[in-house]
């Protein structure tokens, strides 16, 4: 059964169209949402593996159209490597807006934030 653990260690492979962090760790998905798909191709065939829609609301670090684009597809295009996964939708949120604040623990590591004295510390 695919998990919100599962799709997001999958988006842990899609990165910022600026910054150097995936998308996960740098706090940009909001949320994430598993839906059975009864109509998928194979759906209620015997061994023929489930398969569900995924909803993914993210939190873009960028205004322009270009970095909304380029983020889009490389959701869509991640979890369509999934076997149990029929179709993606992704909703780039106007608000709240994203700062560093949001980003991980693992994210500051990532960036070089953490236990670098010349850098600010984001907490």
């Amino acid at each position: 059964m695919l998990t919100e653990s599962d799709i997001l260690q999958a988006l842990r492979d899609c990165y910022d169209p600026v910054l150097p962090c995936n998308i996960v760790d740098l706090g940009l998905v909001r949320s994430v949402t598993i839906t059975p798909d009864r109509e998928a191709p194979g759906a209620n065939i015997p061994g023929v593996p489930p398969k569900n829609i995924i909803e993914v609301s993210v939190t873009p670090t960028q205004t322009d159209e270009a970095s909304h684009a380029q983020l889009s597809a490389q959701i869509s295009n991640r979890l369509a490597g999934l076997e149990t996964v029929s179709r993606t939708n992704v909703t780039l949120l106007d608000s709240p807006h994203w700062t560093p604040l949001n980003i991980t623990p693992a994210g500051r590591k990532i960036l070089g934030l953490d236990g670098n004295p010349n850098l600010v510390q984001i907490r």
